[in-house]
């Protein structure tokens, strides 16, 4: 396993952290699986409040296993942004408890979404105040925030200097946070990479296009060392939701090097084979389409189309359009059938593509069940 410093935190963490949403199923399923990733050399373990009994869980096994010193394991957990002071106060107490921990490591608000959250942390009297308190007495030793908001809400959030750390949705299909993650850098924060094998396109069960267009690599692989490549990021996100899912990225736990010659072709072929497909229909994601009238997401929604046309990933495509409308801030907007085909957009894209007609198009193909986030 390779190590890297979480910005000014400060603290080495393994280039993979086990996050424990997926492995919930029962509580001795939770200790194998995190028995196994410890023994890997991951020594960074996430989870939330929100997350059912993950934290107690969680502090469980922490109780009883004798693989590493409580030192050498890094714990984070996350608290939703809320504009009560006392409630913050209670929940971080609450995390310890059920963590059966004196400390944790590391506490990033969970979901600076909107900016009435981002107005609820930078409040005088709001909710960071017993966060301040909690890290004066050491009850937490680093503050950061995770994100599913806007470009312009999360460099806001990381603006104010109030956080060590960001969690973020940054991915080789979804690169529109880079400046995010350029800003953090440049002000020492960690950088911690959510989920990037599911929300980053389901790719431990990628489809067969997708896997034939990445070979010899695999999809997984392939855009985990496109993360991994880069130096500014610390550690992504594996979910296992088994101890077997962590046999999937062995062979990376070494590569801390750039891309090779070999890799960056491969990656420069995805994107030619995308172009190639979808030709004058291919959104480049330039997001000048919004605001809608309708509040559609429409770069969301035409991102998955890209995805669904190009490499036959109308599996992530459904999973992540089933969220619109049943998600709310932690996946905003409507679905494209809300389109009236009131034209507002049509000026405002540089490649001048037709969009109602690519909505409705995008719905047909993408509408299926509703869904809602995981630990919901």
């Amino acid at each position: 396993m390779r190590y890297r410093r979480f910005g000014k935190t400060n603290l080495d963490l393994s280039i993979f952290s086990l996050g424990t949403m997926r492995c919930l199923s029962s509580e001795s399923g939770f200790y194998e699986t995190l028995e196994r990733a410890i023994s890997l050399g991951i020594n960074h373990l996430e989870t939330a409040r929100g997350y059912g009994k993950s934290e107690q869980f969680l502090g469980n096994f922490l109780q009883q296993q004798t693989l590493v010193s409580r030192e050498k394991l890094y714990i984070t957990t996350k608290l939703t942004p809320t504009p009560d002071a006392d409630s913050m106060s209670q929940w971080i107490d609450q995390s310890l408890e059920r963590l059966q921990l004196d400390y944790i490591d590391c506490v990033a608000i969970h979901g600076i979404n909107t900016w009435e959250h981002l107005q609820w942390i930078t409040d005088p009297n709001g909710c960071f105040l017993p966060l301040k308190r909690a890290l004066d007495d050491r009850k937490i030793h680093h503050l950061g925030f995770s994100t599913h908001g806007s470009l312009e809400v999360i460099l806001a959030a990381i603006e104010t200097d109030l956080f060590e750390f960001v969690n973020l949705h940054y991915y080789y299909f979804f690169q529109r946070n880079e400046s995010a993650i350029a800003l953090a850098a440049q002000k020492d924060m960690g950088i911690f990479i959510i989920s990037p094998g599911d929300k980053g396109g389901l790719l431990y069960t990628p489809s067969a296009l997708l896997q034939d267009l990445c070979a010899p690599f695999s999809p997984l692989a392939l855009t985990y060392r496109f993360l991994l490549s880069d130096r500014r990021i610390t550690t992504l996100s594996t979910g296992a939701s088994h101890p077997q899912e962590l046999d999937s990225i062995l062979s990376l736990f070494e590569q801390n090097n750039q891309l090779t010659p070999e890799e960056s072709n491969k990656l420069n072929q995805l994107e030619e084979h995308l172009n190639r497909v979808l030709e004058t229909e291919k959104c480049s994601q330039c997001y000048q389409c919004l605001p809608c009238p309708e509040s559609i997401n429409i770069p969301e929604i035409l991102r998955l189309r890209n995805l669904a046309i190009g490499y036959d990933m109308k599996a992530y495509g459904q999973y992540r359009y089933g969220m619109l409308e049943n998600a709310g801030h932690w996946f905003p907007g409507n679905k494209g059938h809300r389109c009236t085909d009131c034209g507002d957009c049509l000026p405002r894209c540089p490649e001048k593509l037709e969009i109602p007609k690519l909505l409705t198009d995008a719905h047909r193909r993408l509408n299926g069940a509703t869904r809602r986030r995981l630990w919901e």
